[in-house]
């Protein structure tokens, strides 16, 4: 599938200042080389920190309003208020890109909790959230060469915390399961987890959402998982191409025999798996539907759907 598109992120513009990162840090701008987290902040100490990442491609943003909604929704539930409002924080990220001069680009949006100042109470409302943004050169959460083979994934004995512990749809730092998930896909030989809540159903792996494909209709998880924006964009290109989808509790079992597994994420688009648990699909590689799914998808990021250019 490689051959049909070009995902080689773009190179830095030739006047870039900072191409090896930039970051806005509570009120100032710098080289990402240079930004520092107070270590007695509880973003830090508590991680008591809420982000969001938008992705550059070859100079446009993709779906930025979207992010910064979500972004401030969890800020909003974790009852943080930064200074800056959504439209600062929009030319906040579009400054950092600028400045960057990269045009392929991971920018991250982070809230962070800081510490109550001496005397005060050792409470939440006690601390002052800030900001830190960052624009780093674009990275894969699966590399092209998986992409290109597809991933091997397997289902870890760790459970996703429950949704009655954390929110899942507040994007966090809270990734003790989702390590764990990690090394155990690692002594069993595959490349990532794919995590069950406490029902057995399939919620998401470490920063990506799953899909399967059950006799012609794709299906998410209908819970326990990050509402993540390339996965709402997934369901846009079902309907672009007609595809049959539904959003419910996926067993575990299912999800096992399933036709077609993808994944989706900002750091990577869509991209397929070949394998679940030992189990080869269909041929060892990425299925029709999800092969069908991803050129529809970066085919329509080259003519600019839901783009904000870098000006």
């Amino acid at each position: 599938m490689d051959t049909h598109l070009d995902l080689q992120p773009a190179p830095p513009r030739e006047d870039a200042q900072w191409p090896k990162g930039a970051a806005y840090l509570d009120g100032t701008f710098m080289p990402a080389a240079e930004a520092r987290i107070p270590a007695g902040d509880w973003g830090y100490r508590r991680s008591d920190v809420t982000y969001d990442v938008v992705g550059v491609w070859d100079g446009c943003f993709f779906r930025l309003d979207d992010h910064i909604a979500r972004f401030r929704a969890s800020m909003t539930r974790l009852r943080m208020q930064p200074r800056e409002s959504d439209a600062e924080i929009r030319e906040i990220l579009i400054e950092t890109v600028r400045r960057s001069g990269l045009r392929s680009a991971y920018v991250s949006m982070d809230c962070l909790r800081g510490t109550p100042a001496p005397g005060a109470p050792r409470i939440p409302s006690s601390a002052r959230p800030w900001l830190l943004c960052q624009a780093l050169p674009w990275v894969w959460v699966a590399s092209l060469e998986q992409q290109r083979k597809g991933v091997s994934l397997m289902i870890p004995e760790v459970r996703r915390i429950p949704a009655e512990s954390f929110d899942p749809r507040v994007k966090n730092f809270h990734w003790g399961d989702l390590t764990d998930g990690l090394f155990e896909a690692e002594a069993a030989g595959a490349d990532f987890p794919i995590l069950l809540d406490g029902a057995g159903h399939v919620t998401e792996g470490p920063g990506f959402n799953v899909f399967c494909v059950v006799q012609g209709k794709v299906l998410s998880p209908r819970s326990g998982a990050l509402e993540g924006i390339t996965r709402r964009s997934v369901l846009e290109l079902c309907e672009d191409l007609g595809l049959p989808f539904e959003v419910r509790d996926i067993p575990a079992d299912e999800f096992r025999a399933a036709d077609e597994i993808f994944c989706a994420t900002t750091a990577g688009g869509v991209w397929g798996a070949r394998r679940i648990d030992g189990r080869a699909l269909g041929n060892d590689a990425p299925g029709e539907i999800t092969e069908r799914l991803r050129t529809r998808f970066w085919r329509k990021r080259a003519e600019g759907w839901h783009a904000t250019k870098v000006a």
